[in-house]
């Protein structure tokens, strides 16, 4: 075995960044008092160093690839993507270039770190095609564009808009040109989606295919994109992260393209890899066809519990608990103890600055024969800052949420006794929390109160186990559950702890998407007394919103907060502190899941006692919260991720804080609100 050999090999063993033949880790936090040249060197992109790969001929590629023969085809993929991208023309150049090592260009060891500018170029190498679709083309053109053209999405144009983009900056053809300004993106899980939606109103085909897709867009606000020069690694997580399947590369003001999972992952492998009989002896020949007896597995004993409960309906027990700025005045805010005062903390809820609602409905299904019951929730987190104008921030977040609540009573009014037939398709249905959040915000804008806030609105459907809701700005939900981590896998576990150390597989299991303008600057519904246009505005409107559904489990318990809970209270704190009143109430013991569901088996649900101390849990997070506010030597979220965008901020993060906690359960509480 030559050197180079040894050298590849050793790299490839190497899981994290390779600097001077040693693993480098990356530290999350820095205290207050760190050194001030490090704090320099923060902002500083990582090096990644590949000195193992000065001197790689293509006859030890072939050594290497032949001593790797021998691995397990299932991991190959693993393999490929920690082996050399390097093709063996690019060896031998990096061989014939002899001289000084400073003047040899590095190429990347591993295909994370490979730029996606680089599976671009491969892409439009092999086959050029413009991912560009008219907003007011049809969903049948649409459909005809991603199959005749391999595309999972494209760019939404408008060819009576140009860009407005310095073409100083940029070489644009005219072709370019003509296409028009990008006003969204469109992927085929889209028109999936509008296709669904459709049968659900029970529209024919024809009309269904004659829509024009611009209504259906993600708008050009929401488009997720990369950059050039950021790596297949970053690519893979953001999509991974945000449920995404395509991003466009943007340079300059202009989508260059669009690079999908597959993309990447055809990126690693050439043409011979592809075809040919070694290719298919390898990856085809023994996973080809199936059996004419195969059937499907029966699901995992341990999910078979749930699946059960899954044929009945989950119902839900709310419990609320807000606190004020713990420095909040009838006159002023102040920003610390020393500006405040030495009066106690502030628990005056009417200068709270957040507002809430939780409201329960009788809707009618999809079918408009059976009323159900779906309970609706929000809060709203008023923008203090407009208190420097002489306008109450109050004002605007609490007209919000009780228009929220306005016009649930009135859907529900209004379709009582109401004999609902065919063609009344608008009432056979559950109203979706962004369209409560839309009709709230033109309410309030009709009545002309100025301010802003940020939103999220919640419903759930126990029915189907669902909970659908919409977010905008920083407040957010997150849903604790209890997963057995000795059957679901090493990922789920606790890894700081060893398991006989642990007491509880109680985890986040959900965590809702925060949109931010920048670092403490969310996005929000906002009123000045006029409409206000353009990309740099902090105002968003509903349809903006994050608006998703997540499925919800019996015995999960929901929490819908503000920022002041998320900005002070550790994720894992929240779950220990959940843990502790499960357990003081008897719904869990010792951790043990197995009793729990065996409970639950013989019909013990105690969902009356649930309903009395709901409120408890809330109550105990917004006072955590509140302590934790106001500690000045703990550094809280909020201040660690000040610190990680260059922004010196010591202890906690005082604020409004309210808290929603929900406890999913099996029975219907007897208990009256």
């Amino acid at each position: 075995m030559n050197r180079s050999t040894l050298a590849l090999r050793q790299t490839l063993r190497l899981g994290n960044t390779v600097i001077g033949g040693k693993t480098t880790t990356s530290t999350r936090t820095f205290n207050l008092h760190t050194n001030a040249k490090i704090l320099a060197n923060l902002s500083k992109p990582p090096r990644t160093c590949t000195g193992c790969m000065d001197n790689i001929s293509s006859s030890s590629l072939r050594e290497f690839s032949s001593s790797s023969a021998t691995i397990e085809s299932d991991a190959r993929a693993e393999a490929r993507d920690e082996h050399l991208l390097t093709k063996t023309t690019d060896a031998k150049r990096m061989n014939e270039s002899v001289g000084s090592d400073d003047n040899i260009e590095r190429k990347p060891t591993r295909l994370r770190d490979v730029p996606i500018s680089e599976v671009l170029k491969s892409k439009h190498t092999l086959r050029w095609v413009q991912p560009v679709i008219n907003k007011h083309a049809s969903v049948r053109k649409s459909i005809e564009t991603c199959i005749e053209n391999g595309l999972s999405g494209m760019m939404v144009v408008d060819e009576s808009m140009k860009s407005t983009v310095d073409d100083n900056l940029i070489e644009r053809s005219q072709t370019s040109l003509e296409k028009g300004k990008v006003v969204g993106m469109l992927t085929s899980r889209d028109l999936l989606r509008i296709i669904a939606a459709s049968l659900k109103e029970d529209e024919n085909a024809e009309d269904i295919f004659k829509k024009e897709v611009g209504k259906y867009m993600t708008p050009i606000t929401q488009v997720i994109y990369a950059r050039p020069e950021e790596t297949i690694g970053t690519c893979r997580s953001i999509m991974a992260k945000l449920g995404v399947k395509c991003l466009p590369i943007l340079k300059n003001g202009r989508v260059e393209g669009l690079v999908t999972a597959r993309d990447m992952s055809d990126y690693g492998l050439d043409a011979a890899e592809r075809g040919g009989k070694k290719h298919y002896l390898e990856s085809v020949s023994q996973r080809v066809g199936l059996s004419s007896n195969t059937s499907m597995a029966e699901p995992p004993a341990y999910l078979r519990a749930h699946l059960a409960l899954q044929q009945k309906p989950l119902f839900m027990n709310v419990g609320c608990d807000e606190l004020p700025h713990p420095y909040k005045t009838a006159e002023s805010c102040g920003i610390s103890r020393r500006s405040y005062g030495p009066e106690e903390d502030s628990h005056d809820i009417e200068l709270s600055e957040d507002a809430h609602f939780v409201t329960p409905v009788m809707l009618p299904d999809e079918t408009g024969l059976e009323m159900r019951e779906a309970t609706y929730v929000g809060v709203a987190d008023g923008v203090g800052s407009w208190r420097e104008y002489g306008v109450d921030p109050r004002e605007f977040s609490r007209t919000l949420m009780q228009e929220c609540e306005n016009i649930l009573r009135e859907a529900e009014t209004s379709i009582r006794g109401k004999n609902i037939q065919k063609g009344d398709e608008k009432f056979r249905r559950h109203i979706s929390p962004a369209e409560v959040m839309a009709q709230a915000y033109e309410r309030v804008k009709a009545e002309n109160i100025i301010g802003s806030s940020t939103a999220c609105v919640a419903m759930f459907d126990g029915l189907r186990h669902q909970l659908h809701f919409s977010n905008l700005g920083d407040s957010g939900i997150i849903v604790l559950r209890h997963i057995d981590s000795t059957i679901a896998g090493t990922l789920k576990r606790d890894k700081t702890k060893r398991r006989e150390e642990r007491v509880s597989d109680l985890r986040i299991a959900f965590v809702s998407q925060q949109q931010l303008k920048s670092f403490n600057h969310p996005y929000q519904l906002g009123w000045t007394g006029e409409e206000t246009d353009g990309e740099d505005t902090s105002f968003k409107n509903a349809s903006e919103s994050c608006t998703t559904s997540i499925h919800i489990r019996r015995g999960d318990i929901v929490l819908l907060a503000t920022d002041g809970l998320f900005d002070n209270v550790e994720l894992e704190d929240i779950a220990s502190i959940t843990l502790e009143w499960e357990e003081r109430n008897g719904f869990i013991r010792d951790g043990d899941i197995a009793s729990r569901d065996k409970r639950w088996e013989a019909g013990s649900s105690m969902t009356n006692q649930s309903a009395e101390v709901v409120s408890d849990l809330a109550e105990q997070l917004v006072q955590r919260a509140r302590d934790n506010s106001v500690d000045r030597k703990v550094d809280s979220p909020f201040a660690i991720l000040a610190k990680e965008n260059d922004i010196m901020w010591s202890g906690g993060m005082p604020d409004d804080c309210t808290v929603i906690a929900m406890h999913i359960v099996g029975a219907q509480s007897s208990i009256s609100e």
